[in-house]
């Protein structure tokens, strides 16, 4: 209401504006004097900067019999350097508010390091000691041989974990080192000593192999003088690029029981060898990939959770193995979950099921629009962090793509219609041509497992 006299104005209401289309963040490019690729990528907000090391390490290049050499290197770069113990190694890093990991995999060794902005450079000072003189003393590497050695018992009871090293052996040549796990067994483990651990740094760490991304709030930081002061330092000769050996697998049908007695579950993973993000199928096969069983509403877990009720969840999913830069790599394609021991062959039966409907009937355009949804659609909150960005970078320089490779991949991803991603799933998953691995009791699955007809059935200890 308005007293007397009063004039009211009406002000139309604001408009929103267009909308901005969110893109993946393309980083810049520049090289060290020492030869190191440094992708820095400004991301105004973000005040933890995210730091990923790419060392051109892989696990093909350990010795013969010292399978684990790289896992226990990457693990003792930050256990003391020429100017810092272990024990102060790790306080500057405290010190600092930093976290610092490092891991190996086929492609290399990836060191990660996070890190308020307002202390990267004494992050990066200590990081690039860890790179440039890591004094790997026999003590601590004696340590975490024992460490790893402690580990492996543990990882085989896990039902998971055994059916992966299950499956990479039956999958791969004897002589490939894909065939083998990737931190080495007990054996190859106890083998490795520091004189190992500090050969295999002197042969494949130097600065002109490794890649650093960088990804952050810069503001305020002058990174290209910081990046000089720190990796900078670290220096090393040039080395020639190593062959990288083609990736073959046999997935001829076929089904390995892993004998659990008395397991009252069954551990499932079904697999192959495909392509990797070079193919030009890769994004048609990531949606019907995600369609079949990327999520709880997808096939798999509609029919084997919902409404059979074998089991808490089951994904189909692909992880890239290894890339080369001709883009001759490949990833695995795998479904895995499991289910109670006395379902294990009705589970199995269904399974096959689902993929022969598939391919037989192909996707509804509503799982598509759902899939795109979930895929392009929440990839701004899924990299709202700098360490998903880096990460992401760091993936794409390992595996020889593009700056641009992921940004591009969700313009694809919305272009897919449900054809090209029904053949691509059907493509991924076909059903005379999958290695099947069941950790369970052999006694209680054997038999309804070999009267399914999906290939040949072994058993082996658990």
């Amino acid at each position: 209401m308005s007293g007397a006299g009063t004039t009211m104005t009406f002000h139309p209401m604001p408009r929103a504006g267009e909308p901005t289309p969110w893109a993946f963040p393309t980083p810049e490019r520049d090289t060290l004097p020492n030869g190191l690729t440094v992708l820095h990528c400004h991301r105004p907000g973000q005040k933890v900067v995210a730091v990923e090391i790419n060392l051109q390490a892989p696990l093909e290049a350990e010795p013969e019999g010292t399978d684990g050499v790289a896992t226990i290197m990457a693990r003792a770069l930050s256990e003391g350097t020429d100017r810092h113990t272990a024990e102060e190694f790790a306080a500057e890093l405290e010190r600092c508010g930093a976290t610092l990991d490092a891991h190996a995999d086929h492609p290399g060794v990836r060191v990660s390091l996070e890190v308020p902005a307002s202390r990267l450079a004494k992050a990066l000072e200590l990081l690039a000691d860890a790179l440039r003189a890591p004094a790997f003393p026999d003590g601590e590497v004696e340590r975490l041989v024992r460490n790893r050695l402690d580990e492996i018992p543990h990882e085989l009871a896990n039902p998971a974990r055994r059916a992966a090293v299950e499956l990479s052996k039956e999958l791969f040549p004897a002589g490939s080192r894909m065939s083998r796990p990737r931190q080495g067994t007990e054996e190859t483990v106890a083998r490795v000593d520091a004189a190992g651990v500090r050969a295999f740094y002197e042969a494949h760490v130097r600065p002109a192999t490794a890649t650093a991304v960088i990804v952050g709030d810069f503001t305020g930081i002058p990174l290209a003088e910081v990046l000089a002061g720190t990796l900078g330092t670290w220096s090393g000769g040039t080395a020639e690029a190593r062959p990288v050996p083609a990736i073959t697998g046999d997935d001829t049908g076929r089904v390995v029981i892993v004998d659990r007695p008395g397991a009252v579950q069954t551990q499932v993973l079904i697999g192959r060898v495909g392509p990797d993000r070079h193919d030009h199928v890769w994004a048609a096969q990531v949606l019907g990939v995600y369609c079949l069983g990327g999520t709880l509403t997808s096939r798999l877990d509609r029919v084997l959770r919902e409404e059979k009720g074998y089991t808490y969840g089951v994904r189909a999913f692909g992880q890239v193995l290894r890339s080369t830069p001709e883009g001759t790599g490949a990833s695995l394609l795998a479904i895995s979950g499991s289910v109670a021991t006395d379902v294990t062959g009705p589970a199995l039966e269904d399974t096959w099921r689902v993929l022969r409907t598939l391919a037989a009937g192909g996707l509804t355009e509503e799982e598509r629009d759902v899939a795109v949804q979930n895929l392009v659609g929440v990839a701004p909150l899924k990299y709202e962090t700098a360490a998903a960005v880096a990460g992401t970078l760091a993936d794409q320089v390992e595996q020889y793509l593009p700056d641009d490779f992921q940004a591009q991949l969700y313009a694809r991803l919305a272009e897919t219609g449900t054809v090209e991603a029904t053949a691509a799933a059907v493509s991924a998953f076909p059903v005379d041509n999958l290695v099947t691995v069941l950790v369970g009791d052999a006694s209680a699955i054997e038999e309804p497992v070999r009267a399914l007809g999906i290939g040949e059935v072994k058993v082996v200890g658990g």
